[in-house]
């Protein structure tokens, strides 16, 4: 007799349809006035997040149902069509170059972003990787070098387009993936020395990363450049106060900050709809994060902790980044709110991570 598989766990599924919900809305409240006034259709970013929005939840409800043990073959695979995307996407003709950044590909209107895709095979090979080297974890070469080569390459490639922020987020899961697949302190912390040093290398190489941290130690020494998105989105968050200044009454969104429906999305939020609706989101955040480290927790093999670990890792990473960015309290890189930013490649793959991280669950046995 066939066993009846598990339900998969209905908080992480609300929580996730919550933020999507919340997520659309604020996207097209965010983004009325520039459609309108760029495409004369105030509903042209909403009509695109609906479609991308439904196609990543048929994707998470398809990852959903697969035995999450089939992404162990698929992992290498998976990467390596990674690597090849990630380098196609550097080729000039290939890569579609927009605000100087060369990371989408596609023709017409349809467009994919590899760096999104690499999220999600970045955990599903360390995952594979890690589990299948489990008891030499411990050593240097033989435990971490797979996973340091790997996410070297990677890192690289996602650094040339350039794409720091992701880069960042990626490098994060990592790290904590290693840490909870038991790799020593010592090289840890030696990585993340040598890490320290390589973010500061990049940003010193590329001057308008400096212009950047500089304007986050000031924006105010150039309001008008530099600056100006941090200021424009603490405006925002501030004229909020506690409880808004109601749903689609935002100033901010009349074209005074830039990206207010991708990486500044979360200042709009809390500018409508104050202190009480970017709280919300945190706690959604936590809760998230609590169930999803739980799944990992509970996994019932090596791989399945691993990969929950990663899964979960990748979103709440992107969530604090993003909103540590929008809040002033880092600088600025481009990185989307997972589930509540315009986009159609990041939630898509977030959300087929999300259906993986719902399966494992299904063979948890929470006590």
């Amino acid at each position: 007799m066939a066993v009846r598989p598990k339900s998969p766990d209905f908080i992480i599924f609300f929580t996730v349809l919550a933020l999507l919900g919340l997520g659309v809305v604020m996207v097209y409240s965010s983004s009325a006035v520039s459609a309108y006034v760029n495409y004369h259709d105030s509903y042209y970013f909403l009509k695109r997040q609906l479609i991308w929005a439904s196609l990543g939840f048929l994707a998470m409800i398809f990852t959903m149902n697969i035995d999450y043990h089939l992404w162990k073959s698929l992992a290498k695979p998976t990467l390596i069509i990674t690597l090849i995307l990630l380098v196609l996407v550097l080729i000039p003709g290939l890569g579609k170059v927009v605000n100087g950044a060369r990371r989408w590909l596609g023709f017409g209107s349809l467009y994919l972003q590899p760096s999104e895709i690499a999220k999600l095979s970045m955990a599903l090979f360390c995952a594979e990787s890690m589990a299948r080297n489990q008891e030499k974890i411990t050593s240097f070469f033989k435990g971490l070098v797979p996973q340091l080569l790997t996410l070297l390459v990677v890192f690289g490639l996602i650094l040339k387009e350039p794409d720091l922020g992701t880069a960042l987020a990626i490098g994060g899961t990592v790290f904590i993936m290693l840490f909870s697949a038991g790799a020593r302190i010592s090289h840890l912390a030696s990585l993340g020395f040598t890490g320290c040093i390589a973010i500061i290398t990049a940003i010193v190489m590329e001057p308008y990363r400096l212009r950047r941290l500089l304007a986050f130690s000031d924006p105010w020494a150039d309001p008008l450049n530099t600056g100006y998105h941090i200021i424009q989105s603490l405006y925002a968050i501030g004229s909020g106060g506690l409880f808004g200044v109601g749903l689609g009454r935002s100033r901010e969104k009349f074209l005074y900050l830039p990206e207010p429906h991708t990486d500044f999305i979360f200042a709009i939020l809390g500018e409508e709809l104050g202190l009480i609706g970017t709280v919300t989101v945190v706690l959604l955040f936590f809760l998230f994060a609590w169930r999803g480290y739980r799944i990992a927790i509970s996994a019932p093999d090596i791989y399945g902790s691993m990969l929950a670990t990663g899964l979960t890792t990748m979103i709440i990473l992107q969530a604090l980044m993003n909103i540590a960015v929008v809040t002033a309290s880092m600088p600025v890189t481009g990185i989307p709110l997972p589930f509540i930013s315009f986009g159609g490649s990041a939630l898509i793959f977030t959300l087929a991570g999300v259906g993986i991280l719902l399966n494992i669950s299904r063979h948890v046995n929470f006590k």
